[in-house]
């Protein structure tokens, strides 16, 4: 592994998961791993989890780390090639991945879609343009189509809570009044397809995610049907895809609420955080001894303490 875009970066996930929770028991253990190395970290959009969690990894492998909020602190970029910068931006992304690659040892970027034009966010043209003119490792804290942290803390919370082989998974659609992206769902689906598991979405219809992503899972706009013996529900909000952007259902009769976790085989309740509480999920379910949010927050230490240690050991 010599940059961590997107989930496919890791080969054997299986052997990646297991190596993840053995560090999660020794966290401290390779805390010279990183001497005389730093992160530069680049926001382009708030965080919280994302920013403390890998700056506490790379703490733990002895990394420094330079945070630095983009859109308040840098010069607007230019991702485009071949244009004339003569309007508000002024730094092209080839030298600023460049002045990073001579600062820092490792760049990790946070830039989420606009929502406006698909093709442009498919392109994820941020996070690939500092992986394209970097000469150093560039990780994804999360990008227009893309959140492979998260979801490697999510399979990792997975493979330490699972009470049977091959668990059922459901990503479920929960309301929310702004339009979000799809960037946490699809690195949930694509992580999940890869485990033993047996995965299934639910959602409104106008709700379907890039058939790209979802292909060969079960989809359902049947709740109800899609919660029965349940072991895991994952909810996620997201906006159209094949409408892209767009916002068509805010009642919150999709809201995640006990009387559907009663429907399951007493299933896990999962969400990446931030949570609208009484609009994505109840007080109850987030709060029940079932809820596995703080252990997902908790294994984005180790996501993304393992993806750094990965690609030193590298080289």
């Amino acid at each position: 592994m010599k940059n961590f875009i997107y989930t496919s970066d890791i080969v054997d996930l299986n052997n990646f998961i297991d190596k993840s929770i053995k560090l999660k028991q020794l966290p401290n253990k390779y805390s010279m791993m990183g001497n005389n190395k730093t992160l530069g970290m680049i926001f382009f959009n708030p965080s919280l989890r994302t920013r403390l969690s890998t700056q506490k990894a790379a703490q733990n492998l002895g990394i420094k780390a330079i945070t630095m909020n983009f859109n308040d602190e840098g010069w607007p970029i230019e991702l485009e090639d071949k244009v004339v910068m003569d309007q508000n931006k002024s730094e092209h992304i080839k030298e600023a991945a460049r002045v990073m690659s001579i600062y820092c040892d490792f760049i990790a970027v946070r830039a989420f879609p606009s929502l406006e034009s698909k093709k442009k966010d498919l392109e994820d043209k941020v996070i690939n343009g500092f992986k394209r003119y970097a000469s150093v490792p560039v990780i994804n804290m999360e990008s227009s189509i893309a959140h492979p942290l998260q979801a490697l803390a999510d399979a990792i919370t997975i493979k330490e809570n699972k009470k049977n082989k091959s668990p059922k998974i459901v990503l479920s659609w929960a309301p929310h009044p702004k339009a979000l992206p799809h960037a946490v769902a699809n690195s949930f689906v694509n992580i999940t397809k890869r485990m033993d598991a047996k995965l299934t979405i639910t959602h409104p219809e106008g709700y379907e995610l890039n058939s790209d992503v979802t292909n060969g899972v079960y989809v359902t706009n049947d709740q109800n049907e899609a919660f029965k013996n349940a072991d895991f529900i994952y909810a996620k909000n997201w906006s159209s895809f094949n409408n892209y952007g767009k916002v068509f259902k805010k009642d919150l009769d999709w809201m995640i609420t006990k009387s559907k976790m009663n429907l399951t085989n007493n299933a896990k309740f999962m969400h990446c955080l931030p949570i609208r509480r009484n609009v994505v999920a109840s007080d109850e379910v987030i709060e029940s001894n079932n809820s596995l949010i703080l252990n997902q927050v908790e294994n984005r230490i180790y996501s993304a303490q393992s993806v750094l240690k990965t690609i030193i050991e590298n080289g």
